[in-house]
């Protein structure tokens, strides 16, 4: 591929590959930084950026409108001199002599690139699977709430796959009035990645919202009207999947980027020695990579105070939120192997390494994020999280 400076080319300051939230706020970061050389942004998706969060939440229950989750009001992008090419997608990238060309034949020949291609959806690994609806954009949230409300009060419906969207989409449907089953592979909810305690917890408030659980149930194949389990057959007038995604790398790792499970960057998010960036999904920040929206959103930010030369501080503790029939769950710091779980109350779990925290979960509001932000950043105690629980309920 030659799609760099030759005949045809357009010069561009910043290419962004994706049109993502961290491709929003690494642009809008930009301009309050007073860059003020040329923006394009190239996505695949023909809506400008938008937060992914309530798609499996608000949107799929209350059909919100597509302004209330773009990322940026429609018009910023204008404002600010940021063009958006969407419904279009970057096929070939060339490092060495800075281009790219994109699928509908546009070529540019670029001073920077940030990398935000975000995540794709799993394969589905049982036969029927062209029967199933995923869940990662905004289309796709469309088509599942257009199939969920055609359908009468009560009818049943499978979630395979017992995770964060699993559980969020589960809990949509029922409260659009049909009779969901999550089938989950694993041991427990979240496959035991917030532990026993919350994971009891959350399979109580499931059940009284009237969404059943069924763990150590892996989907051998799925059926127009059914999901098979081994023998056992599940009714079901719709299914829906969410088993994970993993990170779209595969125009870096053609570029000779460094890949493994996401693009390498370090602490500024920069990928390599040459003035390319990542973030979002796709990135792997010094050894860890974050599916979250707040993961991409900072790192968007942090990518851009990197290439403004900003300095750019700590980085913030990983926080995402989820819901459990309706009810808040916040996830901050680290959790799951090679952790010890400590319930410090029914509806809060610390996750500590040796004596210091490295994770807290909570169900409702009994604390805080931003607290528990806080204490996973200072090293807290558990007994230091038990005096926060005891502040926060005066």
């Amino acid at each position: 591929m030659e799609p760099a400076r030759g005949s045809g080319a357009r010069p561009v300051d910043l290419l962004v590959i994706g049109a993502g939230v961290a491709a929003a706020r690494a642009v809008r970061t930009l301009r309050r930084g007073r860059f003020d050389g040329s923006i394009v942004v190239v996505g695949d998706e023909t809506t400008p950026p938008y937060n992914r969060p309530p798609l499996s939440k608000e949107l799929l229950r209350d059909d919100l409108p597509d302004d209330l989750v773009l990322a940026e009001p429609a018009g910023w992008y204008e404002r600010h001199d940021v063009e958006l090419v969407l419904g279009d997608a970057v096929r070939a990238l060339d490092v060495g002599s800075r281009g790219a060309e994109t699928e509908a034949g546009h070529r540019f020949a670029w001073t920077r690139a940030l990398l935000a291609m975000g995540a794709e959806p799993n394969h589905l690994p049982f036969p029927g699977a062209g029967h199933v609806l995923l869940l990662r954009t905004l289309v796709d949230a469309r088509r599942i709430r257009a199939a969920a409300v055609a359908l009468p009060d009560g009818a049943p419906v499978v979630v395979i796959g017992g995770g964060f969207i699993g559980v969020e989409v589960a809990s949509s449907l029922a409260a659009l009035g049909l009779r969901p089953m999550i089938l989950e592979a694993g041991d427990a909810l979240w496959r035991g990645a917030l532990g026993r305690t919350l994971a009891d917890r959350a399979g109580r408030a499931l059940d009284a919202a009237g969404v059943a659980v069924r763990t150590r149930a892996a989907v051998t194949a799925v059926e127009p009207d059914a999901v098979l389990v081994g023998d056992e057959r599940f009714p079901a007038a719709l299914v829906v999947a969410g088993i994970g995604v993993h990170p779209r790398e595969a125009l870096a790792d053609a570029a000779g980027l460094a890949v493994a499970d996401g693009i390498l960057v370090d602490d500024g998010h920069r990928a390599g020695s040459e003035p390319v960036w990542a973030a979002g999904d796709v990135a792997r920040v010094t050894g860890e990579r974050f599916e979250h929206w707040h993961a991409a959103r900072d790192g968007g930010v942090r990518a851009a105070r990197s290439m403004l030369d900003q300095p750019l501080g700590p980085r913030e503790v990983p926080w995402l939120f989820s819901e459990v029939a309706g009810i808040a769950l916040d996830v901050v710091g680290r959790s799951g192997p090679g952790l010890e779980e400590e319930p410090v109350t029914d509806g809060v779990v610390a996750f500590r390494d040796r004596d210091r925290v490295a994770g807290i979960a909570v169900v409702g509001t009994a604390l805080g994020a931003d607290v528990a932000r806080r204490l996973v950043a200072e090293g807290a105690s558990v007994d230091d999280v038990r005096r926060a629980l005891d502040g926060a309920a005066r």
